[in-house]
């Protein structure tokens, strides 16, 4: 019922101001969601990756205010504590939230708005009431996942054990989603995620404006 309801209500606010939809993918650390999401905006238009804030310090090649804003542990802190945030999570012993402001800001321009965010921050936002659409991303297999973890990175035996078993509590929470989307091949998932997107700004009550405004040229010509 929520799912439909937030649906709707973003269909409404698209017609009444022309707001930009907002969409949420999460996933399990080393899926792919967020090469899968960069990959996504530079093929549609009008389409813009939300920049997290986050506490840790930026790993080499990262800079701030491109892949992320990065700001002190205090400071997180501060702007939780004033409620800035329309969503935050501690992702393995680093802060990571989203800017409420900017998020608004963004939708009110008519830009449409990826959030790439885990699932506690997903039920932060669909318990704001703020109106999203949600895509879980899966990898084929809990053995890929595994695979894809302990080839990506440096971390420890001890890290890459904590993030398999977050990831087997995440992975149940896909029924949260309005879609699912299995990161099986990086191309055909991309676009995948791309047909989701253009069937919900497709959507009749998302098109009602721009139809309206098509309908009233064929005034007075009717026989």
């Amino acid at each position: 019922m929520r799912r439909r309801s937030s649906r709707r209500c973003a269909s409404r606010c698209r017609i009444l101001s022309n707001r930009g939809l907002l969409f949420i993918v999460s996933a399990p650390s080393g899926t792919g969601k967020t090469t899968l999401v960069e990959k996504l905006v530079q093929r549609i238009p009008n389409l813009c990756l939300s920049r997290s804030y986050t506490s840790r310090a930026a790993r080499p090649g990262e800079q701030d205010g491109v892949d992320y804003n990065f700001i002190s542990r205090q400071r997180f802190d501060e702007m939780a504590r004033a409620g800035e945030f329309l969503e935050w999570a501690d992702v393995f012993g680093n802060y990571y939230g989203t800017r409420a402001a900017d998020t608004q800001r963004c939708l009110a321009s008519g830009q449409d708005l990826v959030l790439v965010i885990d699932v506690q921050g997903a039920r932060q936002v669909r318990s704001s009431g703020t109106a999203s659409i949600g895509i879980f991303v899966l990898p084929p297999s809990a053995q890929i996942l595994e695979q894809r973890l302990r080839g990506r990175s440096k971390d420890s035996e001890e890290a890459i054990r904590k993030r398999l078993e977050v990831a087997c509590r995440e992975v149940g929470e896909f029924a949260s989603y309005e879609y699912v989307v299995v990161n099986d091949e990086l191309d055909t998932a991309v676009e995948r995620l791309r047909a989701i997107v253009l069937a919900e700004r497709a959507r009749v009550q998302a098109m009602q404006k721009t139809a309206e405004n098509i309908i009233a040229t064929f005034e007075g010509r009717r026989a």
